[in-house]
């Protein structure tokens, strides 16, 4: 009889020890992470020190932050270690460190439980006109609007003074030797780095334009890119007609522009398809102009449908506004585009520097709209008031 008690004694022990244990794990895993951007133009210079890389976690933690989307190679400079394109920024930390950075913030960030995402722009250059993939093949992978003109910085013309440019270049998604490109630069980033939690992919659209135009149909009224070399050539062959003076009809005009997002989205979906290859467990998400409808039909950026058919785990808004009603409004509606991926919210920390209480207060929105996920723009801004705030939030 004694032994009988013993053995139902031990079983609701271990009964009641699997039930704590899933509690706690469900618990865990409706935590909602928060991240931060680490810009490779941080103040504190995250890539070449220890020092700053172990202030960088000692601050999440600190913060209760549980992601680091890590810069890595912005404006066609790799801040990594490359054999594709321009390694001298990476030489630079090296010196200035003695170690590979990266490697250290990989392994200290493993060991405080933080995931840490490759932060990689894609299809910006910046303002570097002399990035190696244009020495490499010329400048026609710059992607043109419709009247045969760079985005970018200088050489104004009479139509600027009616629209504004986006002050970057921008390379053309179209272009076969772009896009093979880009990809061989994640591949070497995740396989040189296979501690990393997965990559996050950013400026994969088009320039921006203001006033934007909602399509080719009214690109008399604005300006409108997609117009490469390569781009062109390649449409011409698979619609037969010359996007520039060949579009006649509404369904000339939706050939086009579904072919200029069919350029993203494969791009996308190319990048994703190997990284997967590379490891399963790595994630892959994107940075996202935040209306919907605007990215879909100016910038021919279908995140939507990225998160439709599962091509990427998740999109993060780059949502920063001080206006709260815009923020609930964008929120609201992109949170109904989940599909087979999630949502996160980006805030823009950088405009609210000095108005702590606005930033507490947006935080408190977005967190009760319930987003997969929030991730601060950027490290640089988070002073001592900041994070004092978010670990209380």
């Amino acid at each position: 009889m004694h032994r009988l008690k013993y053995i139902i004694l031990i079983f609701i022990i271990l009964c009641f020890g699997i039930t704590v244990l899933s509690f706690s794990e469900d618990n865990l895993e409706k935590e909602t992470p928060r991240g931060v951007w680490v810009s490779v133009f941080s103040k504190d210079k995250v890539l070449y020190s220890r020092d700053a890389i172990l202030k960088l976690i000692a601050l999440c933690k600190q913060a209760k932050i549980n992601q680091i989307y890590l810069q890595v190679y912005q404006s066609g400079k790799a801040y990594y270690d490359s054999k594709i394109t321009d390694p001298s920024k990476y030489e630079d930390m090296v010196k200035s460190a003695g170690v590979d950075t990266i490697d250290f913030l990989l392994k200290e960030a493993r060991d405080n439980n933080i995931e840490v995402f490759a932060w990689v722009n894609l299809l910006s250059l910046g303002q570097n006109d002399h990035a190696d993939i244009i020495k490499k093949f010329g400048k026609d992978v710059l992607t043109k609007d419709q009247y045969n003109k760079i985005s970018g910085k200088g050489n104004p013309d009479a139509l600027d003074q009616f629209y504004l440019r986006e002050e970057l270049l921008f390379l053309e998604p179209g272009d076969q030797r772009v896009a093979k490109y880009l990809i061989s630069i994640v591949e070497e980033i995740i396989e040189r780095y296979p501690l990393f939690d997965g990559v996050h992919l950013d400026y994969l659209r088009y320039p921006m334009t203001v006033p934007f135009i909602p399509g080719s149909r009214f690109t008399k009224y604005g300006l409108s890119y997609g117009y490469g070399l390569k781009n062109i050539e390649r449409f011409k062959e698979w619609a037969g007609l010359d996007p520039r003076n060949g579009l006649k009809s509404a369904k000339d005009y939706m050939f086009w522009d579904d072919w200029r997002r069919d350029q993203i989205t494969s791009l996308v979906r190319r990048i994703a398809k190997r990284v997967k290859e590379e490891s399963p467990r790595l994630l892959v998400s994107s940075a996202v102009i935040p209306a919907g409808e605007r990215a879909y039909s100016s910038m021919f950026q279908d995140w939507p449908l990225w998160l439709e058919d599962g091509i990427v785990d998740y999109v993060v808004l780059m949502n920063y506004t001080l206006d709260n009603q815009l923020t609930k409004e964008l929120v609201r509606s992109s949170l109904s585009y989940r599909g087979k991926g999630k949502v996160f919210i980006g805030i823009g920390l950088y405009l609210m520097k000095d108005i702590s209480d606005v930033f507490t207060k947006q935080y408190k929105t977005v967190a009760g709209l319930s987003p997969d996920g929030i991730v601060i723009y950027s490290y640089d801004d988070l002073d001592d008031a900041f994070i004092g705030n978010l670990s209380n939030l």
